[in-house]
Formats: structure tokens, C-alpha cells, sequence
């Protein structure tokens, strides 16, 4: 007999409400199903009820709707049709409802203010939006007043009053002093809710005249400004104290009326010296804990979501040593309407039956009305399958002409609540949406789930047969969920083959093959066993296994619970662990994991090093097991086990572990009971009901653990309900339309009797409704089907046996599953920051269309191609996922003058929602990198050829190219520097006019418009008078000035050694006059020769651009030059960076502020400016790695 989920009913308004659940058809969220299913408009987005917009700003009214086939949109004003084909300032954007009223282009705010409403229709009925009201923010000026100062006598009290203009919405009000720095507070001081400064005693250090009160209207961003109000405080001596007083509220008593869900603040502040500390009560009850916060020095009491049950009346106390005064606020909560039970969309099938629920509450009660495609339900058109009855409408025998969309309103003086609901009248054969032939593969004795999921109207009726001629499947052995799934609570061997689902209503019938194949268990037959070893020996652990030959198992070591060090004398086999030259660190638990991609096993086994013994030794060894256990003094849920111990093997027992068998539920299986310190051999034991115990011993020394003793006798509980519930109940659907409740099932041993089975029991969170509940037996899975996507459950578990129930259990929250998104973020914008880098805006879906839990937004970009080559290259896209309900993000790494295009997804825990439309946007253009090459060829007596190559990464349309060259002398010095400025269109230079025989050095860039790229540069020397020729060398890009490299070996040259050794001999002789003239005490006019010789190349740091005095190139190892200068702090001439920011988002690894502001740092070497005029040409050394950019 077939097993079927029931749900049992108590209430005749549940028997109607569960026959809905049963009549009406679930849709399944299948793409291609829903494509081609006629649906009533459903309104997707809305603007909020009440819509307060910027005057200075375009007014958006947002209207989406959804339907089959696409609604069409009209709006109502102020309950009149709007046309607005009428006023050109309107727009209706297309596919949308949505109004865009242009107020930049000469349109005024103040004349769209009114009520809008918005109506989506089809061929199958009519959805409306709520009554949206439109009015402009306002941000009046303050009205001048002439403020008189404040003379204050000191300890007396003090209100400064602040009175802002009325704005919409009410601005924020904070006081500052003429320097905009906020005010001091304190308990003595302090703003109240309605802005004005109290002063509960003043202070001489209250003198000042400059108490300014501010008021933000954050709407319209805008400030404005009370005059200063002036405050003199005078001293009077002695300084009266003076009990409290209270400033506001006034009198004994007050009352205030609040809303349901909304923060309750009340107010008392005190006058008094010394200065009054607030308490607060409520009369007759206690503050609601967690959820009362006390702000402002305590003068304040908040309450936030405050319900009916808040209403009464609050105290506060304001207390000092000289007395006390107290005031008491009597609140009431009232509520707008709330839902109980929001009418939900209908899918039936000709002829049957079904009915709409509209429940709302509030205080006061809230009266329902029907509307029937926009149109109040008495003036709408007969359906003679209608009957409305109060807050239910009732349908019997539907026909397709019966679709239509209800609204039902429920309303009271604080409010409304609108929800539209269709009902969409089908007639559809049936469909199998599960693809056909799909394998199923379980390890044997676990439980095969086979799908069928389905479609129809009427709701087909699912039948499963096994093999070609099979007949359908009967009995205990099978479980038939309403989803259509075939489970096998316990899959053997011969469950393997072909299972047909057939799905069969009055318009069809249709059919599906699943294919189902059983595998033998992963088992280690073999499992690592425990060790002891010697220091410097060898061991090695075994780990044998036998696995289903179809599938390939990976075995894992684990060393406790962590990866094995990664240390050669590990040696990881086939079947087991070899530990060479065992040290003390190697001392823990290994455990051998073995997977498969069906099941997982695991065994371990402790490895104890010890020392080598010495010769002789005294042998130290793991105790002797216990002996002679006995049970004594049996109670039904106590007894008392004795033992004697064994021998200790030179080294004293530290404790025992008392392990016990239950032979009942669990024979052959230890487990740990209790541990008592080694001077003890005996133990009061606490016992279960219904288990058949059996203890032994195991004695621990520092060497080890003893073999276990033998057994004692066995002793048999009594059987009992069972004392706790399933630990780790969840709710977590699989599936849009289920709920899949799982717990951890109890132990043999917790069952304390027979016949152990689990109630179940579920209802949505939130909602009036009777649990629902189930008993079950040997599972601890539960799925609850045809649930709506994505809504709180409450759960709880229940354990039960032959002899009664467990204690009631604790609920639990759980959801029913998630689907995809419904809508892609709106609004999608760029702001390019600068060639590489750019920043992207969107707008956050709302909440209700992520059915799920959001988990953030992930932005796809893509360069589409470079502006600069106009060549298409293969598209790479990248993701950047940012976390939570962020709506901007930073988009790094991107290249300079190209084109881009990028959209944004919604992502919840089912995966990612539908993509915005694509965004073009193109990065401006950037420096360029350095020409490709740079060649010297031809060398004359005063020419040389120059020739080059384009820079591979231009980066932007080429405006010119720079050639910057200067002669280097025999020393190396480096003479006047020459440049020319050469068209971008040229690839070859000829230099004429230059000395003969001289070598020159070449600095060679790029430019666009936005500036100089990285320079390439090299040396080159003219013909010689003899006719030699110098070599060229090769062109290299370094990091700054490079220092001249010698090419002519005159180290061999006859006059260079004659001009050496005169050199050389000049120095003597000048040395050996400063020794003469310091001897004689004279002074060597060093300062003064430096001075009236300067070296030219030593230069002050230059005002514009910051660069001070530089340093030998690192890498060519050369000594500074003469009169080169180097700042104390090292800092070296920052260059303009073109590397490319990091990509960066979740998993990358640049970093932004929560602003989005990227605070990451980034390096490149470049070639430096080459020197101008007499500067020294040295290579700067490279100080930092990289140069930072702030």
C-alpha cells in the first residue's frame, strides 16, 4: 500500500484552507514551462507608498509588472485617469509603467504632487499598485528673529531653544559652535527631541556666544543655520543647591500614542544641582528585555518594534541628593493593518474548486474589501463561480474565463494594506519536467530519492513502475511524496534498474525513464592500529581498504586532524604510513580517510613515542588490564561497579576509564562511560532506561592505555519515555516548493524503551494557522512539499516510544527553499575615475524578488575592444562579487583609451539572478609605454641615423615623440642637453651638426595628450679622426638617470697612462703642500674654493617639481659622482605610475573602505627625465621597491 504524506485538520476554516492547498496546482519555477503558461499581471515593483522627491531632480514612479502575455500600463491621478500623452513633461519607460517626469528640463515639482496609481493589465485580468503619494521635499529657511542674550545666574537651569523650520521631511537638528565643531554633551547638558539645548545647571565654562543650532534636510543635502544665540553665566557665591525640577515634560503626567513595529521614544529631562540621574520603570511590568536601549545620558528610554503588549504606563525618576520628581507617560500602541494571512495566487483547472484568504489585523480592526481587476467587487462583473463571504472569496467549478486578479484592501485610520492574488484557470496536459534517462547512483542501504517532477491541470497522478513490463509500485518498501518523487528508505543490491514514472490526467498522459544503480559500501578492512615507538625508530600504520569497483577511492592521512607535515620522512603508500626517524613531535593521532564521490570513511590510531631505554634500564610499560569486576547496589538508573587493578609496569596509574556495551541496541560497540583518578577502584555509575549494560575497565599510565578488563555481568533498565528530544533540528528546502526538516536521531540507548519514533511538526512562521504533524520512524529526514518560495517555518521534533512522549520540544526557525532571483539590478551606472580605474552604481532589487537569502551582487565586465587599434581581440570576462546589500562597486585593472561593457546580477544561496542589460563605457586615454625599440645605425664625423619603433601599448592616439641626447666627455660627465619634438607619424631621424669622435646619450619617449611615457635610451659614438668606429650599444629601459658606460678600452692608450701619471703626480704635490700649511697651522681655504668653483651639477631641490639630490644607480655598483647630493631622508623623485591596478573584489587581493575607495598601494620602475643643463645625470638609487601613490 502506497504511503502517502497526510496532514491533518481541527478547525472548519482550516478544512477550507487546506482544500485550497490540495485544489490549487503549484507552478513549478521551470524557465521553459513558464514561458509558455498564459498568467494574469502580477505587480514585480512599485514605488513606496509614501514617495518624497527631490524638487531639483527628475520624479521617478516606479511600476513593473510581469504577466503572459506582457501587461500594458495606465495610471490614475488623484483618482482621475492620467493621460500622459497630454504632458510633454511624461514619459512612460518602455516594456514599463514607469513615469519619468522631467523637472531638469523646465518642469516644477509642486505641480505633480498628488496621489498615482498604477494599473498593469492582460487579456486575463488587471493588477494595481498601491495609492502612491508624490509630494516634494522642503527645506524652508529659518525665519529671522532678533535673539537677545542669556544672562544666567551659575547653577540655575538654562533652555536654549532652537525652533527649526517645518521641512519635509523634518530635518536633523545638532548644535555646533562658530568653528562647526559639535557642542559638548554630558547629563548636565544635553539636546532634546525636539532640538532644544537643556542645561540642567549651568557652568561658568557656559559663557560663550556662539550656541548655533543647525537643521539637515538630508532629503535635498542642504544646512541651514540659526543665528548665535549668546549665553553669559555669572557667578553668585555660594552656589544654592536645588532639588530636581523636570524641564519637559511638564506636570505629573502625559500620554503618547505609538505604532506597531515602530521605535517608542520617550523624553524626561531635569533641572537641578548637583545635576539629576534619570531612571525609568514601567508601572505594573518589567522594560521589554532586549529591546529597550537607553540613549542621551539615560534621558531618553527607546523601545524598538514596540507591539500591543508595550502599552502602559513609564515612569521616569530624576533623582539628586537633595530630593526627587518623577513624571509618568501613559502609551498606548495602535496598529495599521498588518496580515495574518495575505491572499496568495490560485492556479486551478476547469471545474474545480478553490478559494482566496484575506486576514489582516490591527488596532483598530481593519475592515476588508475586495476589488476584481482594479474594480470594487460589487460593480465588477458576474462570476457565477464567485461567492464572496467577508474575508474569503469562494470558487467553485471554475472555467478559463473565470481568471481574473483580486485585490483585497484592508484598512484602518493608521493605514492600508493592498495585495493583489490572481487566479489563473488552466487546462494543461501533462508534463515531466525531470530529464529523461538520468542516472541515479547510492551506496547500498541508504535511501534512494528518484525524481519526477511534473506538470498539469488538472493535477496529474504520478505512478512508478520498475523495469520495461514492471508492474507500478506497491508496499512498505516505497515512499511516494506528492513532488512526485519515488523513495527507497533502504536501497539494496536488487533495486538496481529502470523505474518508468507515468503522469496521467483527462487531457493526456506522458511518461519517464530514471535509471538507478547500487553500490557496494567503502570499507577499510584494514585499519591502523595503535603504536609505540622508540625515538629515532620507524613505524608505520596500515590502511587497507575494499571499495565498489566502479568507483575510484583517494586515500587521505591525516596527522590530528591536520595535514602531515611536509617532511620527507613521511612515506605515503598504497596501503599505509611509514614514519621514519621517529621524533617527539610526531607523537598524535593518525587517521586514515578514505573517499569516493558517494561515501567517505575514516580510521585512526594514536602513535606514543618514548625514549630509548638506557642499559640497563628499569622497563617502563602500559599497566596490566583490571580484574574481578563487580556490580553491586542496582537501581533503575544507578549502580555501583568495583574492580581490582593490575599491575602498574613501573609507572603508577594516573586514572581508569570506565567504557560500557549496550548488548540490547548496540552489542560488540564500547563506549566511553566515565573516568575516575587512578587511587580509585570503584564508581557510582548513572544509567539509561532500556539498556542491557555490560562495563569493563581501562587503566592509563603515562606510557598508555592497559587492554580493556574483561567484561562484568550484565545488567538489564527498565524501559521508560523517553527523556530528551533530536538534537540540531533544521529547516533548509532543497527545492523552491518543499522543506526538507532533518534532526540527529537519537541513540539506541536514548530511545529508554521500544518503538522509538519521531513527531514531526511545521507551520509557517508568522501566519494564523494549527501545526501540522507527522510520526515517523527510522529516519531523520522529513520533506514537507508544496510550501511557497522562501518563507519562515517554525519546527520542532518530538521523541516518542512505546511508553510516551519526550518533553515538549523548543522550536526552531527554518525557511523553505530558495529560487534564482526574479529581477536584475536597475538603474546600472559608471563613473570613470581615470583610465584604469572606474566605479559602478546600481540599484538594490528589492528584497521580495531574491527569494533567498541575499548574498550580494556580482558585476561582469569585459573589454569589448581598444580604441586605439580598432582590433577585436577574444572577449575574457571577469567577476567582482561584493558582499551584502551593497549597490557600487570599484572596477580595477582596466586598460587605458578602450571600450568596456558590463552587467550586474543579484546572487542569493540558489545561485544568480537575471543579468541587467549590457553598460558601454569607455576609460580616457593614458600615457603610453616606451617605443618598442630604438636603433643607431650610420654613424658619420657629425651625423648619426635614428630609428624606431611605435610603443606596443600606446595607450591613446600619439601626438609626437621626444628625443633628448647630450654628449658624455672622457669622464663621463655628461654635457648640455639638446631636445626635439618629432611628429608621431615618423620612424627615423637623421642628427646632423655633432662632434666628431664623440659619444652621445640618447633619451627617446612617447607622448599623447595626457603626457610622456617611459623612455628608452641609448649610447652611441660619431667616427673617429682615425677612422675607428665605436660600438653600439644595446637599447635598455632602466629606472632613472643612467651613469655613461665606457665603450674604448683607453686604460691601454699610451697618452691616457702619460696623463694618469702627471695626474697622479699633481696630487702628491698638492697633498704634500696641505701638509706643510696644516703644520704650520694654517687653514686651507676649502669653503672658499668651493664656493668661487662650484661644481654646476649641484644644484638646490627645484620648487616645482620636488625632486632632490640623487644616487648612483644600485645595480651598476659605481661610486657617486663628484658633488652629487643626497637628501637625508633617501626620497627619491616620484614617477607617474602606468601599471594597471589589481583586480580586486571577493577572493582578489586589492582593498577598498566601505565607501569603495581604493586605499591599496602600487609600484613601477620608469625611466627618469633626463638632465637638463648642467644637472647630474647619475641613476637615482632605487630606494623604495615601489612609489606610492596617495
Amino acid at each position: 500500500m502506497m504511503k502517502k504524506k497526510s496532514i491533518p485538520a481541527s478547525k472548519p476554516f482550516l478544512i477550507l484552507f487546506l482544500c485550497q492547498m490540495i485544489s490549487a496546482l503549484d507552478v513549478p519555477l521551470d524557465s521553459k514551462l513558464l514561458e509558455e503558461l498564459s498568467q494574469p499581471p502580477t505587480i514585480t515593483h512599485q514605488s513606496p507608498k509614501d514617495y518624497i522627491v527631490d524638487p531639483r531632480e527628475n520624479i521617478v514612479i516606479q511600476c513593473e509588472a510581469k504577466g503572459k502575455p506582457p501587461p500594458s500600463f495606465s495610471w490614475t491621478r488623484n483618482g482621475t485617469h492620467f493621460d500622459i500623452d497630454k504632458d510633454a513633461q511624461v514619459t512612460m519607460k518602455p516594456n514599463s509603467g514607469t513615469l519619468v517626469i522631467n523637472i531638469m528640463n523646465g518642469g516644477k515639482a509642486e505641480a505633480y504632487e498628488g496621489v498615482y496609481q498604477c494599473t498593469a493589465r492582460n487579456e486575463r485580468g488587471a493588477a494595481i499598485s498601491n495609492n502612491i503619494v508624490i509630494r516634494p521635499s522642503r527645506s524652508p529657511l529659518w525665519t529671522k528673529e532678533k535673539l537677545e542674550p542669556h544672562q544666567v545666574r551659575e547653577g540655575d537651569s538654562l533652555v536654549l531653544h532652537c525652533r527649526p523650520p517645518v521641512g519635509l521631511p523634518p530635518p536633523i537638528i545638532f548644535w555646533m559652535d562658530n568653528a562647526f565643531q559639535r557642542l559638548p554633551q554630558s547629563e548636565r547638558v544635553s539636546q532634546g527631541l525636539n532640538g532644544d539645548l537643556y542645561f540642567s545647571n549651568v557652568q561658568p565654562e557656559d559663557t560663550r556666544e556662539d550656541y548655533i543650532c543647525y537643521a539637515r534636510f538630508n532629503h535635498t543635502q542642504t544646512i541651514q543655520q540659526k543665528q548665535p544665540i549668546s549665553v553669559k553665566v555669572f557667578s553668585s557665591k555660594p552656589v544654592t543647591e536645588r532639588q530636581p525640577v523636570l524641564l519637559t515634560p511638564t506636570g505629573s503626567t502625559s500620554t503618547k500614542v505609538e505604532l506597531r513595529g515602530n521605535v517608542l521614544l520617550l523624553e524626561c529631562i531635569a533641572a537641578g544641582l548637583p545635576t539629576p540621574v534619570i531612571r525609568w520603570i514601567k508601572e505594573g511590568g518589567e522594560l521589554p528585555a532586549n529591546r529597550t536601549f537607553f540613549e542621551n545620558f539615560k534621558k531618553t528610554l527607546k523601545i524598538i518594534d514596540v507591539s500591543e503588549a508595550d502599552s502602559g504606563n513609564y515612569k521616569c525618576i530624576a533623582r539628586n541628593t537633595l530630593g526627587s520628581v518623577h513624571h509618568v507617560i501613559s502609551v498606548t500602541v495602535k496598529a495599521a493593518p498588518y496580515w495574518i494571512t495575505a491572499p496568495r495566487n490560485l492556479v486551478l483547472s476547469p471545474g474545480e474548486d478553490g478559494t482566496l484568504i484575506c486576514r489582516a489585523n490591527g488596532n483598530p480592526k481593519p475592515s476588508i474589501s475586495w476589488l476584481a481587476n482594479g474594480v470594487p467587487i460589487a460593480i465588477a462583473p458576474e462570476d457565477p463561480s464567485r461567492k464572496v463571504d467577508g474575508d474569503t472569496i469562494i470558487f467553485s467549478h471554475v472555467q478559463e474565463r473565470s481568471s481574473a486578479v483580486y485585490q483585497c484592501n484592508a484598512s484602518n485610520e493608521y493605514g492600508y494594506l493592498l495585495a493583489n492574488a490572481f487566479v489563473n484557470v488552466l487546462a494543461e496536459p501533462p508534463r515531466i519536467l525531470t530529464p529523461a534517462n538520468k542516472l541515479y547512483q547510492v551506496i547500498a542501504d541508504s535511501p534512494a530519492l528518484l525524481d519526477c517532477a511534473y506538470f498539469g491541470s488538472p493535477k496529474p497522478e504520478i505512478e512508478w513502475f520498475k523495469g520495461v513490463k514492471g508492474s507500478i509500485l506497491r508496499g512498505n518498501e516505497y515512499v511516494f511524496h506528492d513532488n512526485g518523487t519515488l523513495e527507497i528508505p533502504v536501497a539494496q543490491k536488487d533495486s538496481t534498474g529502470t523505474y518508468t514514472c507515468v503522469a496521467r490526467n483527462e487531457l493526456g498522459k506522458i511518461q519517464n525513464e530514471v535509471h538507478l544503480e547500487i553500490k557496494d559500501p567503502t570499507m577499510i578492512i584494514k585499519q591502523p592500529e595503535y603504536k609505540v615507538v622508540q625515538r629515532y625508530g620507524q613505524v608505520s600504520f596500515e590502511c587497507i581498504i575494499k571499495h565498489d569497483s566502479t568507483l575510484l577511492p583517494t586515500v587521505i592521512w591525516l596527522k590530528d586532524n591536520d595535514e602531515l607535515p611536509d617532511d620527507e620522512r613521511f612515506l605515503v603508500g598504497k596501503d599505509n604510513l611509514t614514519i621514519m626517524n621517529v621524533t617527539d613531535k610526531d607523537d598524535g593521532t593518525y587517521t586514515c580517510i578514505v573517499n569516493t564521490t558517494l561515501d567517505s570513511v575514516s580510521a585512526s590510531a594514536v602513535l606514543t613515542v618514548v625514549a630509548a631505554p638506557p642499559t640497563p634500564a628499569i622497563i617502563y610499560a602500559r599497566p596490566n588490564p583490571p580484574f574481578d569486576l563487580e556490580l553491586t547496589g542496582q537501581l533503575e538508573r544507578s549502580i555501583e561497579l568495583s574492580w581490582i587493578p593490575g599491575d602498574e609496569n613501573n609507572s603508577p596509574i594516573t586514572h581508569f576509564v570506565i567504557e560500557y556495551e549496550d548488548g540490547l541496541h548496540e552489542p560488540g560497540v564500547w563506549h566511553y562511560q566515565t573516568e575516575v583518578p587512578g587511587t580509585q577502584t570503584t564508581v557510582q555509575l548513572k544509567l539509561s532506561p532500556y539498556v542491557n549494560y555490560s562495563f569493563r575497565v581501562v587503566a592509563v599510565n603515562k606510557i598508555g592505555r592497559s587492554q580493556p578488563s574483561e567484561p562484568s555481568e550484565q545488567y538489564l533498565t527498565k524501559s521508560a519515555s523517553p527523556d530528551e528530544n533530536p538534537a540540531n533540528v533544521q529547516g533548509i528546502g532543497s527545492e523552491p516548493d518543499n522543506l526538507v526538516i532533518t534532526w540527529e536521531s537519537l541513540k539506541g540507548f536514548q530511545s529508554n524503551g521500544p518503538g522509538l519514533q519521531y513527531k514531526v511538526s511545521w507551520r509557517q512562521k508568522d501566519v494564523d494557522d494549527e501545526w501540522t504533524s507527522v510520526i515517523v520512524a527510522n529516519v531523520s529526514k522529513y520533506i514537507v512539499s508544496g510550501t511557497p518560495t522562501f518563507v519562515p517555518y517554525e519546527i520542532k521534533v518530538q521523541a516518542l516510544n512505546d511508553l510516551g512522549y519526550a518533553p515538549e520540544p523548543s522550536e526552531v526557525i527554518g525557511h523553505s527553499g530558495e529560487d534564482l532571483p526574479m529581477v536584475a539590478p536597475g538603474n546600472v551606472q559608471v563613473h570613470v575615475i581615470n583610465s584604469t580605474l572606474a566605479k559602478v552604481h546600481w540599484d538594490p532589487v528589492p528584497l521580495k524578488t531574491v527569494r533567498g537569502h541575499l548574498q550580494g551582487y556580482k558585476v561582469y565586465y569585459w573589454k569589448v575592444q581598444s580604441l586605439s587599434r580598432r582590433s577585436r581581440r577574444h572577449v575574457e570576462k571577469k567577476i567582482l562579487t561584493f558582499r551584502g546589500n551593497k549597490t557600487f562597486g570599484m572596477l580595477p585593472g582596466l586598460e587605458p583609451y578602450s571600450s568596456y561593457k558590463l552587467n550586474v546580477r543579484v546572487v542569493n544561496g540558489k545561485g544568480e539572478g537575471p543579468a541587467s542589460p549590457d553598460k558601454v563605457f569607455k576609460t580616457p586615454e593614458g600615457v603610453p609605454s616606451s617605443p618598442s625599440y630604438l636603433k643607431i645605425t650610420n654613424p658619420t664625423l657629425d651625423s648619426l641615423t635614428l630609428e624606431w619603433g611605435s610603443p606596443t601599448h600606446p595607450n591613446g592616439v600619439l601626438t609626437s615623440y621626444i628625443l633628448k641626447f647630450q654628449p658624455i666627455n672622457n669622464t663621463h660627465e655628461l654635457g648640455p642637453l639638446v631636445e626635439i619634438r618629432i611628429p608621431a607619424n615618423e620612424s627615423s631621424l637623421i642628427l646632423k651638426n655633432l662632434n666628431y669622435s664623440t659619444r652621445y646619450k640618447f633619451y627617446f619617449n612617447a607622448q599623447t595628450s595626457v603626457g610622456s611615457g617611459s623612455q628608452i635610451t641609448e649610447e652611441a659614438v660619431t667616427i673617429m679622426d682615425e677612422g675607428k668606429m665605436a660600438g653600439i650599444l644595446h637599447p635598455a629601459v632602466v629606472a632613472g638617470k643612467a651613469m655613461a658606460s665606457r665603450q674604448v678600452d683607453i686604460a691601454t692608450q699610451g697618452w691616457f697612462i702619460g696623463l694618469m701619471c702627471a695626474v697622479a703626480l699633481l696630487i702628491l704635490i698638492l697633498l704634500i703642500v696641505c701638509f706643510i700649511r696644516r703644520n704650520k697651522g694654517g687653514k686651507y681655504p676649502v669653503k672658499e674654493k668651493e664656493d668661487a668653483h662650484a661644481d654646476p651639477e649641484i644644484q638646490p631641490m627645484k620648487e616645482d617639481d620636488g625632486t632632490f639630490g640623487e644616487y648612483s644607480d644600485a645595480e651598476d655598483h659605481k661610486p657617486l659622482k663628484k658633488g652629487s647630493r643626497t637628501p637625508s631622508d633617501r626620497t627619491v623623485k616620484k614617477e607617474d605610475s602606468d601599471d594597471s591596478l589589481v583586480d580586486y573584489g571577493e577572493g582578489v587581493n586589492g582593498q577598498f573602505n566601505e565607501d569603495g575607495s581604493f586605499i591599496g598601494q602600487y609600484s613601477g620602475k620608469k625611466e627618469k627625465e633626463p638632465a637638463e643643463g648642467n644637472e647630474s645625470s647619475e641613476a637615482p638609487s632605487p630606494v623604495n621597491a615601489m612609489n606610492s601613490f596617495v
